[in-house]
């Protein structure tokens, strides 16, 4: 056996783990810029609603997923995101991933470019969102940020050195229709997706989410665990075949509660277990997220300057 093709993966795992950490090392540093606030929009981990970034603002999101497939090595995956809000009506985000798993290795996946627009940028009674974003991972990711096609749990088992190699580029598109009433969030996500490989077809799916702070009021009172900081949620995603299959046969299913707190001005935390509703699912899949949103970064880096 040739040694160098190992030493070279290590290098490449290493490469990308520290990436990572500089992303998550500049996301902190950013921390103790004043002015800063938790984020408000629904805590969902899958589904989208129309909340958008607002202008000028930059919202730093570390995403943790964990989970020990039947038959598979436990895994972690960590996924940095940095959202922007160019304007009122658009929203853009970029993503690094990178995971672990147990009795295996460490390695960094990829990234994406998401973009989001609202056409409509009154309240009504539904609010379409347009969704557009690039991929560029490897098949070893376990980011696990929606389910489409036929992704079945036995695709997390898969040895990293197998999956690696082996780097999806794609196209996604989302139709996000939310609704606000009485404090009460709806939201409901048709994904497309296609690799941009000839010949694969497009793969499906679904996310829908409802969403409601526990006390819609806040305290007259300064405190720091007012039921207003608390916001509960419930997600179902899943996927919904491909164009040669379409439906909800051989496909993975899930659903689970949100909890999520936000610190007065501070970061708002997450956390999600998420149960699989058949065979082709994991049994629990947990989700912990920390958002953290600094107001006008370009306003705070211009006085830093100075």
């Amino acid at each position: 056996m040739n040694p160098q093709p190992a030493r070279s993966s290590v290098a490449l795992s290493r490469a990308g783990l520290q990436v990572l950490l500089a992303a998550l090392v500049a996301a902190l540093s950013l921390l103790l810029i004043p002015g800063s606030a938790a984020a408000q929009e629904p805590p969902y981990f899958v589904a989208y609603s129309h909340a958008m970034e607002e202008p000028g603002n930059l919202e730093f999101t570390m995403r943790n997923t964990a989970a020990s497939p039947k038959f598979g090595n436990p895994f972690g995956s960590a996924t940095m995101e940095m959202e922007f809000g160019t304007t009122a009506w658009w929203t853009t985000e970029f993503y690094l991933s990178g995971q672990a798993t147990g009795n295996d290795s460490a390695i960094f996946n990829g990234f994406r470019i998401e973009n989001r627009f609202r056409p409509l940028l009154n309240e009504h009674w539904v609010n379409p969102v347009l969704y557009v974003e690039y991929e560029n991972v490897n098949e070893a990711d376990r980011s696990i940020l929606e389910v489409v096609g036929h992704d079945s749990v036995q695709d997390l088992t898969v040895p990293n050195r197998i999956q690696r190699s082996e780097t999806e580029r794609s196209l996604e598109a989302k139709l996000i229709l939310s609704s606000n009433f009485r404090g009460w969030n709806i939201s409901e996500n048709f994904i497309a997706e296609k690799a941009l490989n000839e010949g694969e077809p497009a793969e499906f799916g679904y996310a829908l989410g409802i969403s409601r702070p526990f006390v819609l009021a806040a305290s007259p009172r300064a405190c720091t665990f007012c039921r207003e900081n608390f916001t509960g949620a419930l997600e179902m995603y899943g996927g919904l075949g491909t164009t040669d299959s379409f439906g909800w046969r051989g496909t993975s299913q899930y659903i689970g509660p949100v909890i999520a707190y936000s610190i007065p001005r501070g970061p708002t935390i997450a956390f999600s277990p998420n149960v699989g509703l058949n065979d082709n699912s994991l049994g629990v899949l947990y989700r912990f997220s920390v958002s953290y949103e600094v107001q006008q970064i370009f306003s705070h880096l211009h006085g830093v300057g100075r």
